[in-house]
């Protein structure tokens, strides 16, 4: 369930990111092209995106374990652009999906997608009761 709920909530951060201009996002749908079209392939996005960022991001993250400790961190904005790059990657053999039109953007949109997660999580995340 978790899954899903994290592919939904990608799925909207992409579309968000897809519909600022100068980040030069792109999301094509696979024919004929309609609205529901878009949302499978939104989704079909999110759920690669997730992916990727599951396997590779902790490959990654693993390896350079060293460099996020010496950068507190800040290496993890770059990681996300990297990895939205990624899955514009595997994606463009596909004819449909997520394009991107340069690396600063993808990590632009990818620190975009990281904040419309956290606000997510944050408002998606249940509240522990506090004990007395």
């Amino acid at each position: 369930m978790r899954f899903v709920i994290r592919v939904v909530v990608n799925a909207f951060a992409i579309w968000i990111v897809s519909l600022i201009p100068f980040l030069h996002v792109t999301v094509t749908p696979f024919a004929p092209g309609d609205d529901l079209q878009l949302v499978l392939t939104l989704l079909a996005i999110a759920a690669v995106f997730a992916i990727v960022n599951t396997i590779v991001g902790t490959a990654i993250k693993i390896v350079a374990f060293p460099l996020f400790i010496l950068t507190l961190g800040l290496i993890s904005l770059l990681l996300n652009g990297v990895l939205l790059w990624v899955t514009a990657w595997v994606m463009s053999s596909w004819g449909w999906g997520l394009g991107l039109d340069g690396f600063w953007p993808a990590v632009l949109a990818g620190i975009l997608i990281s904040i419309i997660n956290w606000l997510f999580g944050v408002i998606l995340r249940p509240q522990q009761k506090r004990a007395r």
